[in-house]
Order: structure tokens, then sequence, then C-alpha cells
């Protein structure tokens, strides 16, 4: 099964502004309000994520250890 290509940070933020531009308005059904709030969680989650790689790869070129393996950062 191919995997699903990774969505870039700036297209997760672009969604979550989306989101929440939508969700400001105060248009939305409350069901449709609740559907894009648990996608914008995901977004969040997904964007955290993207930060989290981009400062493990931050720290390894400050480490000047062009070797060192990324790992889950607490």
């Amino acid at each position: 099964m191919a995997r699903k290509p990774q969505q870039d940070f700036e297209t997760t933020l672009k969604q979550l502004e989306e989101i929440v531009t939508n969700l400001e308005s105060g248009d939305l059904p409350l069901e449709e309000a609740l559907n894009e709030f648990e996608t914008a969680v995901k977004l969040v989650k997904k964007g955290q994520d993207h930060l989290q790689k981009a400062e493990q790869r931050i720290q390894i070129l400050l480490q000047k250890d062009e070797h060192a393996e990324l790992s889950d950062y607490q």
C-alpha cells in the first residue's frame, strides 16, 4: 500500500488558518463547526510534528554531527 505524501508545514498552517476563519465567522452549523474543529486539532498535531522535526534538525546542525539520527523529541 502506497504511503500518502507528507503535507508540508506551510500547507498545514494555511489550512488551519482557513478553518479558524470559518469558525470565527460563526456561520457554520454546529455539526459542521465540530467537524472543522476536529480537523483543526489534527492539523495542529501535524504542525507540531513538523516543528519538532525542524527543531531536531537544527539541534543536529548545531552539534555538527552529520551522522546523528532523529529521534522522538521530549
